[in-house]
């Protein structure tokens, strides 16, 4: 069950319910858990079950049946190990119910001003290695926003990647601190974002970044040759005007994609 990122009135009432009829509550940590329920007057067992206890999993959820779980902060199984727990009950034969609350990456990505018909979740990104750079060349290259979390002494350096990837010029925002006192979303290019944050900062943070602008190139990537992509096109059987608005969405201006449409198709 999720339980706020920063805000205590964000906790629902069915998740309060939840907490009064569980036999037992399962956390990530045991103080910041017993911390919520003394403030909401419950008195129940707590059981550790984090990253490194999760393996406890079948043993707990055996020997409490009605077993509520949270995480610190947040819907449990988004980018922490939750998602294990439900495996492990779903492989036990155990029902499970989700309940719907606070996350942080969904405000967050409202509140960036991208686009948000579609977007893609990528969670916390490697630290290093060759796993962390081809997922930063996957961000760059897609043409939909990308939402991703990052911890306070990481953000500078992931921006600077970011902006090395995407180009300096991409849009994005940084948001954290949710709900909370000091609650802040920073707009800008990735440039600007990557320098802003230099020095680092405090909090929870949500990093979205805008998809590829049609037609641009990444870092690196040379133009191609508009003529020998349309003549392709055309040894494909593909009629003019197909050719017209393919060679528009590569960055052609309209009476040049036009022409060449035309010169392609007719030779």
């Amino acid at each position: 069950m999720p339980t706020p990122v920063g805000n205590l009135g964000d906790l629902t009432f069915r998740a309060v319910e939840v907490l009064r009829g569980a036999g037992a509550v399962a956390c990530e940590d045991t103080r910041r858990t017993g911390a919520l329920l003394t403030h909401l007057g419950i008195s129940r067992p707590l059981v550790r079950l984090d990253a490194h206890t999760m393996h406890r999993a079948p043993a707990v959820l055996e020997a409490h049946p009605r077993l509520a779980y949270v995480s610190d902060a947040g819907t449990p199984g988004i980018s922490d190990p939750g998602s294990e727990l439900v495996r492990a009950a779903v492989e036990a034969g155990i029902p499970v119910e989700v309940l719907p609350g606070p996350t942080a990456f969904v405000p967050a990505l409202v509140l960036s001003g991208l686009p948000t018909a579609r977007f893609t979740y990528e969670g916390f990104l490697p630290r290093s290695g060759r796993e962390r750079r081809e997922r930063l060349a996957a961000i760059a290259a897609r043409p939909e926003t990308t939402v991703l979390y990052e911890s306070p002494h990481r953000l500078g350096d992931t921006l600077a990647d970011l902006a090395a990837a995407c180009g300096p010029e991409r849009e994005a925002s940084v948001t954290r601190e949710l709900s909370k006192r000091f609650e802040e979303t920073a707009r800008g290019t990735l440039a600007h974002l990557s320098a802003h944050f230099g020095e680092g900062v405090r909090g929870e943070i949500v990093v979205v970044v805008a998809g590829r602008p049609q037609g641009t190139l990444l870092p690196g990537e040379t133009p191609p040759d508009p003529e020998a992509q349309a003549r392709t096109w055309a040894a494909e059987g593909r009629p003019a005007r197909e050719i017209r608005e393919l060679l528009i969405e590569a960055g052609l201006r309209k009476n040049d994609a036009y022409a060449l449409a035309l010169r392609v198709t007719s030779s």
